[in-house]
């Protein structure tokens, strides 16, 4: 589409009456208080006008005022009533009400009469028509139709606002068949927002285009624009809540109902809506919105895609075929339904009927871009990676400009700098810089998970099970989402696994070896309710086998997290849900990750393990959690809430008793006098005690700061975060020579706490100290499961497991240090020789020592080492 230059809007003039001109200047004051968002005022103007004057002008801003407001039927109910020769000039304005509540052919009927009748809003018309085509009918067609308004705009001097926005429109939806169309159909809004600068439409419409193109930011200082001028428009507003939504900002369902408060009617407003339930299996919610919807509209294509969607998901077979059925007979070329069954199978993680679904689309619609996209990526979750690649290969030749396309392919070829090896249980991807070094070790906790969870499951999950393990966090967080951002360090897709390794945070952010078990967790839940599971059962399960699995892994508690349930903002137990995919502050996915594994506690310490199997099974059977609670905790679910509340609150009574409201996360605190001042005036204080502590220590004050710190841990023992008593009491007890009480102080310490390294360092020194050999190597492999990227570290557990006699340890740390390329490889080389030979690998200790005088001919030591390892022999 080629660019005109010098448009300006033509304004005619004439000689008008009196009374003509206080109806137009009547005219222009009323479309002003509606495109202001004063709508009763607009209405009731725009009323009197088209009584007073009953012209076509004055009865569309009229049907167009009502529509608005969700009014449609009065607004027919008056076109109904307009003077016959009105009838092509308002055909348009009725096709467009005939669509919103469902009649399709009559709507195509209006559209049709007002393009082929020459009404001045013609190209609206015939936009319509094609737009409707394209959903309803041939989509081929349809585009051809689009294709015109290129010529229209190419051989037009000067167009009006209405029209250049119908061309904009046109050529986005032929940006299917050609992206760079886009820019075309941006550059034409810009001219129609010039052409007319008091229509908020242009704006409106960029911000859709760009929400469309991936741009949430752009998208959101469009639609701004709007609500900057109109703070009640409800189609802006549903836009902003999208956005929201793409731009990860908290508030969407807030945003969608206020959109509704203008207009209860707005379809595209309450499927959201629905979509928003959805997400959290509120599926009754869900239905509500979409009944009122179909009401409104009983031929709206997302609406019936979303309650196919909601059938699908909740396995009534038989309401799915019917909508699925019906969408294909009126709309056959209409590939969204499956593409959006699809995208909401992706949000309760059912990948395999995601992928087959988006198959489907692309059947019907070869052009479905989105449709493709959503087939690779989920054959990439399932682990069929070169069928993955080549369907978004296929996605990128139709839509270069899509980061989730474009982000994956980049890692999916990033691939080839990964090793993969097998067992007979996993398939294991790491990075070429560290699969020498982390291999081992991954396997080892992936082995001792697999074991625990199959007893305690009595389950076998589909294998082999893939775990791809990436040294950069962005590369992790494009394979979960196709973008980078993600806050989560590890993703079960099911037998499939992508997670952090230790070299994408920094160093104390995570356990790397917790994750793994979490997300190992995840495959046994998501296998035995085959992916029925909610999102707050499997998460909060996952956590509380991380609590079982070591002492301090996990998440555990801190003054925020108690601060934030004695401000009452977590939801109740059997709602949980919503704190993980509809957050209403910024901490709630966090808290919820805990706050579930507290009600897994509960339930284990109160009736077992059997009823939570008994869970999982209902979920695959397709009962929901209030169901399962009554049948299988014998409780009402209101009941059950009650009950945890009242175990949660005597679980931390002291903590509680002791954070004041404005507790930060690590206990600081503005206070107006000194910590000790303080210390005496709020003895019952947990901050109180901890400032005074920090005072008393930094003082050099040995006595007084060990006094307010086993103060502050009589009011929060459970703490174990940064500043925890236990570091600073570890602390004083080493600086005193109390190495016993500093080692008791540092274990339990580490046993609150998954993440502090120098901790886990400073107890293998002191336990070492004492004689503990078998404890100091213990604190440093738990270490390894932090960051194992220090020499030193191997060292030291190389060193510890000689002395245990532990052989097949020290062959794993000397292997270790190899791994980490040391600057004297040969002697690296020897040392592991040495451990494999201690060990009986004397096949395995001959190359080793090989490559160590391949580097060093002249080594003595490696040279009589491999005189005695060929001197004969047999291996063990």
């Amino acid at each position: 589409m080629r660019r005109r230059h010098g448009l300006v809007a033509l304004i005619g003039l004439g000689c008008l009456s009196a009374a003509e001109l206080s109806a137009q200047q009547g005219a222009a004051a009323a479309v002003q208080l509606l495109r202001s968002g004063s709508y009763d005022e607009a209405i009731a103007a725009l009323d009197d006008l088209r009584t007073a004057t009953p012209s076509a002008s004055h009865l569309r801003w009229y049907a167009r005022a009502l529509a608005e407001v969700g009014e449609y039927e009065q607004a027919l109910e008056v076109l109904d009533g307009a003077p016959a020769e009105s009838g092509v000039a308002l055909a348009n304005v009725r096709g467009e009400l005939l669509l919103a509540t469902g009649d399709v052919d009559e709507a195509r009927a209006a559209f049709t009469r007002g393009w082929e009748g020459g009404a001045p809003d013609a190209y609206p018309s015939r936009l319509n028509r094609a737009i409707l085509d394209y959903d309803y009918g041939d989509r081929d067609a349809a585009l051809a139709e689009f294709d015109t308004f290129i010529d229209l705009y190419n051989s037009a001097t000067v167009l009006p606002a209405r029209d250049l926005i119908a061309v904009a429109r046109a050529v986005s939806y032929l940006g299917v068949t050609n992206k760079d169309l886009y820019q075309d159909a941006l550059r034409a809004f810009d001219e129609a927002a010039a052409a007319d600068p008091s229509s908020l439409e242009p704006a409106l419409e960029t911000g859709l285009l760009f929400l469309e193109r991936y741009d949430g930011t752009s998208a959101d200082t469009e639609i701004e624009r709007v609500l900057g001028r109109n703070p009640n428009h409800a189609r802006a507003l549903v836009a902003k809540a999208k956005a929201m939504q793409f731009n990860g900002s908290m508030g969407v369902m807030e945003t969608v109902e206020k959109a509704l408060e203008t207009n209860p009617s707005l379809v595209e407003a309450l499927v959201f809506k629905a979509r928003l339930h959805l997400a959290a299996t509120d599926y009754e919610a869900a239905a509500e919105e979409l009944e009122k919807a179909l009401e409104i509209n009983p031929a709206s294509l997302e609406a019936l895609s979303v309650r196919a969607a909601a059938s699908f998901l909740r396995g009534d077979v038989q309401a799915f075929e019917a909508d699925r059925d019906h969408v294909a007979t009126i709309a056959p070329d209409y590939p969204e339904l499956f593409n959006d069954i699809a995208e909401l199978a992706v949000n309760h993680r059912k990948y395999r009927e995601a992928a087959e679904l988006a198959a489907r689309a692309v059947e019907i619609d070869s052009r479905s871009w989105r449709g493709l996209t959503l087939l690779g990526q989920n054959q990439l979750r399932l682990g069929r990676i070169d069928e993955g690649k080549a369907s978004l290969e296929r996605a990128y030749e139709g839509d270069p400009y899509n980061p989730w396309v474009v982000n994956t392919l980049r890692l999916v070829d990033s691939f080839e700098n990964f090793g993969v090896s097998e067992t007979d249980k996993f398939v294991l991807v790491l990075h070429d810089r560290e699969d020498d070094l982390l291999r081992t070790y991954v396997e080892e906790i992936a082995e001792d998970a697999f074991a625990a969870l199959q007893a305690r499951y009595a389950y076998t999950p589909p294998l082999p099970i893939r775990i791809e393990v990436y040294r950069d966090h962005a590369d992790f967080s494009v394979r979960t989402l196709g973008l980078p951002g993600i806050g989560a360090l590890g993703v079960s897709f099911g037998s499939v696994i992508a997670m952090d390794s230790p070299a994408a945070k920094r160093l104390g952010e995570f356990n790397w070896a917790s994750t793994l078990w979490h997300e190992m967790a995840h495959v046994f839940h998501l296998g035995l309710t085959e992916h029925e599971v909610p999102r707050w059962f499997s998460e909060g399960l996952a956590v509380h086998e991380q609590h079982a699995a070591r002492p301090g892994w996990g998440h555990q508690p801190s003054p925020g997290f108690l601060g934030r349930y004695k401000a009452g903002l977590f939801l109740p137990a059997s709602k949980l849900d919503a704190g993980f995919v509809r957050p209403s502050y910024p901490e709630q996915v966090v808290d919820s990750y805990f706050l579930a594994s507290i009600v897994f506690e509960y339930i284990e310490g109160r009736w077992g393990f059997d009823p939570i199997l008994g869970m999982m099974h209902g979920y695959r059977d397709g009962k929901e959690t209030e169901q399962l609670i009554e049948e299988l905790l014998g409780v009402e679910p209101e009941t059950f809430d009650e009950d945890f509340d009242r175990y949660f609150s005597g679980k931390f009574e002291t903590a509680l008793a002791a954070l004041g409201p404005a507790e930060g996360e690590h206990g600081e605190s503005i206070l107006p006098q000194s910590p000790s001042q303080a210390a005496v005036e709020e003895p019952g204080r947990f901050t109180a005690r901890m400032e005074a502590g920090l005072e008393a220590y930094e003082l050099g004050d040995l006595d007084e700061a060990e006094e307010q710190f086993r103060a502050a841990l009589r009011l929060f023992p459970e703490y174990g975060g940064p500043s925890s008593p236990y570091w600073y009491l570890a602390l004083i007890h080493e600086r005193r020579g109390e190495l016993e009480r500093a080692a008791q102080a540092l274990a339990r310490l580490n046993a609150l706490n998954e993440s502090n390294y120098e901790a886990r360092l400073k107890q293998s020194e002191i336990l070492e100290e004492l004689g503990d050999t078998e404890g100091a190597a213990s604190a440093l492999e738990s270490a390894v499961f932090i960051y194992p990227y220090e020499f030193e570290l191997h060292e030291r557990l190389a060193r510890l497991h000689t002395e245990l006699g532990q052989h097949e340890g020290r062959v794993r740390e000397r292997k270790a240090i190899l791994a980490l390329d040391p600057v004297d490889r040969a002697s690296a080389f020897y040392e592991l020789a040495l451990a494999q030979q201690a060990a009986g690998q004397r096949s395995e200790a001959r190359r080793s020592v090989m490559n160590a005088l391949e580097i060093a001919p002249s080594f003595d030591e490696a040279l009589e080492l491999l005189l005695e390892l060929r001197g004969g022999g047999s291996e063990r």
